[in-house]
């Protein structure tokens, strides 16, 4: 009971900060502008195929797992690991990070696989997920530091206020101080529940990237690797041709507002609602896009998305105990 009740609470806790995040976002937009923008001005083309692309992503996804699930001795069927990925999908929606847990139990209830086993392939799934963001990090901060500081050159209230926060003497004081209690208790530290969850995270770490070696396809495994993510930065680059104001951006201006939307995701927020739209319209200023456009960006490109993952997981839910009701 009270494990329940904690998960209730944490549900809740996690949706009133995405609904407050995404009302302060919000809260001082035209309405009507909004709504007129949508109806009118919006070639819903580019958003099909941007839904499209990411319809390729999840099947790509979906391929990949198979792959990381061959050596542990199965091989579910297609259809089975497509739909359980979107029911994880569907729940990270309700709780952050239940998706991984929920997927697993779904695909372990109906192809009779080891729930623990498939959770060792998640978090090398996601350690490799993990890696590719950084590399695409990296790619954005070469090519565009140029361009972040032409931003703060041309908004010298938001230079001046980033330069009073890294060279306050305050915030190098509380650093410092900080190291040296590290450094310290470092002793102590180790024994901490803290310190152990970290070791294990980098432990996990090792063992994920180890794993891959007993793979039989890795050509397969690295292909769909970057697929997914050339796809989900492309499904969010397509949507740009939707709107006058952002159609002339440049593919790196999309793989900037998709990194930094990717960190949105990161928060603890069901789909990032919120925190998503916060670092996608923060991009788009970067690139001369007013606010006001930017979040009616924000708003239709999440929203897609989300209808997207509630419809495909919903369908889901619905269809793994019919096309199972002869093995189950």
């Amino acid at each position: 009971m009270k494990q329940k009740l904690i998960k209730i609470l944490k549900f809740l806790a996690f949706l009133a900060l995405g609904i407050v995040l995404f009302w302060l976002v919000y809260k001082d937009q035209d309405i009507d502008r909004i709504k007129s923008i949508l109806t009118n001005d919006v070639n819903y083309f580019w958003i099909w195929v941007s839904l499209f692309l990411g319809l390729l992503s999840h099947i790509s996804r979906t391929m990949r797992w198979n792959l990381m699930i061959e050596p542990l001795g199965k091989k579910p069927r297609l259809l089975n690991t497509f739909l359980s990925v979107m029911v994880g999908y569907l729940m990270n929606l309700v709780i952050p990070r239940m998706g991984e847990i929920s997927r697993c139990g779904v695909l372990a209830r109906y192809e009779k696989i080891s729930f623990t086993k498939l959770i060792g392939t998640v978090v090398t799934e996601r350690i490799i997920d993990v890696i590719m963001l950084l590399i695409l990090t990296f790619i954005v901060v070469v090519t565009q530091f140029g361009e972040v500081i032409k931003f703060l050159n041309n908004n010298p209230d938001i230079k001046d206020k980033l330069n009073s926060i890294a060279f306050s003497p305050w915030a190098i004081l509380g650093i410092l101080f900080v190291i040296i209690l590290i450094y310290v208790f470092r002793k102590k530290l180790k024994k901490t529940a803290a310190f152990s969850k970290v070791k294990e995270i980098i432990n996990n770490f090792g063992e994920g990237l180890k794993s891959i070696k007993d793979m039989k396809h890795k050509g397969a495994f690295i292909f769909h690797s970057v697929f997914i993510w050339v796809m989900y930065y492309i499904m969010l680059y397509v949507v740009f041709f939707a709107f006058d104001f952002t159609s002339h951006l440049s593919a790196i201006a999309g793989l900037t507002t998709f990194v930094l939307g990717s960190f949105g995701m990161v928060a603890p927020v069901q789909g990032g609602i919120g925190t998503w739209h916060f670092m996608v319209v923060q991009s788009l200023i970067v690139y001369g896009i007013d606010k006001s456009d930017g979040l009616i960006f924000a708003f239709l490109a999440h929203g897609s998305m989300t209808f997207m993952l509630i419809l495909l997981g919903l369908i889901s839910l619905l269809v793994l105990p019919f096309i199972n009701r002869r093995t189950n």
